[in-house]
């Protein structure tokens, strides 16, 4: 895991690799959308990639100083997403100091998670991943990049993600929903072929976090 030394600096604060959060923002949007996904991906990676990840996710403010305290932060929805200038610059040095962040587009959150991230770092776009970087690559192997799970307009899915100095520091699937893929069966009855595919790009994200 990456080291948060910037934060360590100034707040004696202990970080475990093993707790990952939601995070919580505002603008009106659901960021508390898709209750049982993270806690079923926790379940898979502990039994399959060999992580001991707390099986209740915790819940954080974008501009809490406990973001510090996750070494990845998920943030999904379908609506509003509005960040303060606190939550900007709590984000920006998360980011920059080690912590990862992973959107997932539930259909509806492209427009305003662009414009907030916009405000974190004003000079980096967004980026298409390549299908050969790692974090498509770790111990499940996607060779066409982010799986689709869920169809909405007919556009292919796509990874985009922010580098800060070539490092990759927030990875985001659009028109991808795995985070719908993690889901109860009987929330959108996909397949399990359908959702063994969105569990294990989930945990090739974890553990990509996890290691880098």
């Amino acid at each position: 895991m990456r080291k948060f030394l910037f934060f360590i600096l100034l707040f004696p604060i202990i970080l475990s690799a093993q707790e990952i959060a939601i995070l919580k923002y505002d603008g009106g949007g659901d960021w508390y959308s898709n209750p049982t996904a993270l806690p079923n991906l926790i379940d898979f990676c502990n039994n399959n990639i060999k992580t001991k990840i707390n099986e209740k996710p915790e819940t954080v403010e974008v501009s809490s100083i406990d973001i510090y305290n996750y070494p990845i932060v998920f943030i999904t929805g379908h609506g509003n997403v509005f960040f303060t200038d606190e939550a900007v610059v709590n984000l920006r040095n998360y980011l920059t100091s080690g912590g990862f962040l992973h959107i997932s587009d539930n259909y509806g959150l492209d427009e305003y998670i662009r414009r907030e991230l916009k405000k974190v770092f004003p000079k980096l776009d967004f980026q298409e991943i390549p299908y050969n970087h790692p974090i498509f690559n770790q111990t499940y192997k996607f060779e066409k990049g982010v799986p689709k799970i869920h169809e909405h307009d007919g556009k292919q899915a796509q990874a985009f993600g922010l580098f800060v100095d070539g490092q990759l520091v927030c990875f985001y699937d659009y028109e991808a929903d795995l985070s719908d893929g993690w889901e109860n069966i009987e929330v959108h009855n996909d397949t399990e072929e359908i959702r063994e595919k969105a569990l294990k790009m989930g945990a090739n994200i974890i553990e990509f976090a996890f290691k880098n």
